[in-house]
């Protein structure tokens, strides 16, 4: 999807996360209560043409009735590709690369936040983004990521 530019695999992807997490141990009253996708710089955004987290959200968020708030989070410094990087250059790589810009504040406190992803590889992108949004108030995160990819 994402180095094909398939975006029409999008909405079965966020099909199978929503079966996911209806088949998980939480209950719908345990669910995130909004949805953020994993933000792109704007240099890769740019390039890509689109945020795969972004159009795997979208669906997702109609899906489950889940507020999608696109720009809850921001990513303040562009990082380079994560592909090709062990666990700990790709931690060093996202320290301090996103935040909650000042008109979001307000949403994340007290809040149970669903980060949506395409593929997770170490989870350093989902940690870091995890981190920043408690750091802002966040009650809880959780990840919803459709692959994950096999450690090596």
């Amino acid at each position: 999807m994402k180095f094909g530019a398939a975006l029409a695999l999008a909405p079965l992807f966020a099909s199978l996360l929503q079966d996911a997490l209806a088949y998980s141990a939480l209950r719908p009253t345990d669910w995130p209560t909004l949805l953020v996708p994993v933000p792109l710089g704007s240099q890769r955004l740019g390039e890509r043409g689109f945020n795969q987290a972004l159009e795997i959200a979208r669906p997702l968020a109609r899906s489950l009735t889940l507020r999608l708030v696109p720009k809850l989070v921001a990513r303040v410094r562009e990082t380079p590709a994560q592909a090709g990087l062990a666990a700990r250059q790709r931690q060093k790589n996202l320290r301090g690369a996103f935040i909650v810009p000042h008109r979001a504040i307000g949403l994340v406190a007290g809040q149970h936040i669903g980060i949506v992803d395409d593929v997770m590889t170490t989870g350093a992108t989902l940690h870091e983004l995890a981190t920043t949004l408690k750091r802002f108030g966040a009650r809880r995160v959780t990840n919803l990521v459709f692959a994950r990819t096999l450690p090596r």
